[in-house]
């Protein structure tokens, strides 16, 4: 570790800067990292689906190029399609965000190949901790702690059930080469096995390409705390302290938050230790993140770790002031962090909730289509990253997570208040969407408490299911915030239509051609 850095310096290192870079991802975080790279001066090449072509990140990219049909494999997903594209426009480096190929070490390394600065870790870190079993034994190695398991993929059946009778019922079965709650299933007994196994291969199958599974002990009720990483390639690693995201529903987070209501400050320090020690044995550069899960007596387990962005990095942002993106785009550069483990504070609180286009009250179910209309909560500490508009149609093909609401404040009850006002703020017309969910989780004693682990959700829905539902009150309130949108809408055209000013950028932006623009 090199001596204290003055906090917030640029410090270079026989780096480069990047004049474009191609954003090979969609959505809210498409978004960001463009808004990012402007800040930075760099130019943008947005990548583009059929379904998307008329897309928030499209519209905000410098340049925009066509990828394929709407289905990701045959776009998003094909290495080939998003390397021609990159070649084709001229960038230089390659952002993945997250999801699609941000985790695949056949994408960093064939961006490697061409010439193209991947801005992530190194191909083979990718694919070291990607598969779930190497990562536990490099763990091991690290003298982090791991959930008591297997750290070798199961061949057969047999293996499986002789394993699974030493670790002792219940068992978590998980994929050996991916996360993401895909081929992960809690099993009781032994009756439960066979039919577990199978339906884990299968979907680890089609998710992964490889069925291979292994076994953890299960940890019932815990705590899911994660540690964000940074590290450059001069040698120096820190961490950002601790998110709290153990509110899950299918094992996808959707509400996180920084500091954890659980985490003391011993336990944090320890916590940041043991991912430090992780990360600088396996050479670990960029940014990233140790996933932990914590009992009821606080012992922290090494879960997996995530070699990209995560979805809930605005949480660390706000409480760090510290820019993850622009510091992942440094290091891409070449350039040393410009700060210390001892220059990093955690000040305030905050908390994320992630707004998916999907019904609560009918088990989560997608609901695409239209926005016809859509009020965004603004004010002091409130920050939405979305990758939606007004007239924008939600499409079927693709995870439906259309924004994420952040808000900070000095102190958790502060914070659970500001996201109350800011969801009572925020509107949208013509799809289901999480909020009124949301609304409901933040008012819930245990939550207000802190006292909350991977199964509230379940736990709210089975208490809201014996008080008798409540959706009537839900549609009333979606038919008012309708009505009063509209209503702000038309005001809107009206003073629109009698404004003799220039046209608007945003105007322009959806009237250009959406591809084959160079800069």
């Amino acid at each position: 570790m090199r001596g204290k850095k003055e906090r917030g310096a640029e410090v270079k290192s026989g780096g480069r800067t990047f004049g474009k870079v191609l954003v090979a991802n969609r959505g809210e975080i498409a978004v960001r990292v463009i808004r990012a790279c402007r800040e930075m001066g760099i130019r943008t090449v947005a990548v583009y689906s059929e379904a998307d072509r008329s897309a928030l990140h499209v519209r905000l990219a410098d340049e925009a190029r066509s990828i394929g049909p709407a289905p990701s494999r045959e776009s998003y997903l094909s290495i080939e399609r998003v390397l021609e594209a990159a070649e084709s426009a001229g960038a230089e480096a390659v952002h993945p965000g997250y999801g699609f190929l941000a985790e695949n070490a056949a994408f960093a390394r064939a961006c490697e190949e061409k010439g193209l600065v991947f801005i992530g870790p190194r191909a083979e870190t990718i694919a070291l901790m990607g598969e779930k079993t190497a990562a536990r034994r490099e763990a091991v190695a690290a003298g982090v702690p791991v959930v008591p398991g297997t750290l070798e993929p199961l061949a057969d059946e047999e293996t499986i059930a002789r394993e699974a009778a030493r670790i002792g019922f219940p068992v978590m079965l998980k994929a050996a080469a991916g996360g993401g709650g895909k081929g992960l299933r809690l099993v009781g007994s032994a009756g439960e096995l066979p039919s577990a196994v199978a339906r884990a291969r299968s979907e680890a199958r089609g998710a992964f390409g490889d069925d291979r599974v292994y076994l953890e002990k299960a940890i019932l009720r815990p705590r899911h705390i994660e540690i964000q990483l940074l590290a450059d390639a001069h040698g120096t690693t820190v961490h950002l302290f601790e998110r709290e995201c153990s509110i899950q529903r299918r094992h996808q987070k959707v509400i996180e938050e920084s500091p954890s209501p659980l985490v003391t400050p011993g336990l944090r320090a320890r916590m940041g230790n043991l991912a430090v020690a992780l990360a600088e044995r396996v050479g670990y550069v960029g940014a990233g993140t140790l996933e932990f899960l914590v009992d009821a007596d606080r012992n922290p387990y090494f879960l997996e770790m995530n070699t990209r962005l995560q979805v809930e990095h605005p949480v660390t942002e706000e409480v760090t002031g510290i820019d993850i993106v622009k510091m992942q785009i440094r290091i891409a550069q070449g350039e040393a962090l410009p700060l210390d483990q001892g220059d990093i504070e955690q000040r305030g609180h905050a908390i994320e909730c992630r707004v998916y286009a999907e019904d609560p009250e009918a088990g989560f179910l997608p609901s695409p289509g239209r926005i016809l209309a859509l009020r965004v909560p603004a004010g002091p500490g409130v920050r939405d990253d979305s990758g939606v508009y007004e007239g924008w149609d939600v499409p079927v093909h693709y995870d439906p997570l259309i924004s994420k609401l952040i808000v900070w404040a000095g102190s958790r009850p502060e914070a659970i208040q500001r996201m109350r006002r800011a969801l009572s703020e925020y509107q949208v017309l013509g799809i289901r969407t999480t909020l009124p969910f949301f609304a409901r989780a933040l008012r819930h004693p245990a939550f207000e408490a802190g006292d909350i682990d991977t199964s509230f959700v379940e736990t709210l829905q089975a208490e809201e299911e014996r008080a008798g539902g409540g959706r009537e009150g839900v549609d009333v309130a979606v038919a008012a915030a309708a009505i009063q949108a509209l209503r702000e809408r038309r005001a809107a055209q009206l003073r629109s239509a009698s404004n003799d000013a220039a046209r608007s950028p945003w105007r322009e932006a959806g009237l250009r051609e959406a591809h084959g623009r160079r800069g």
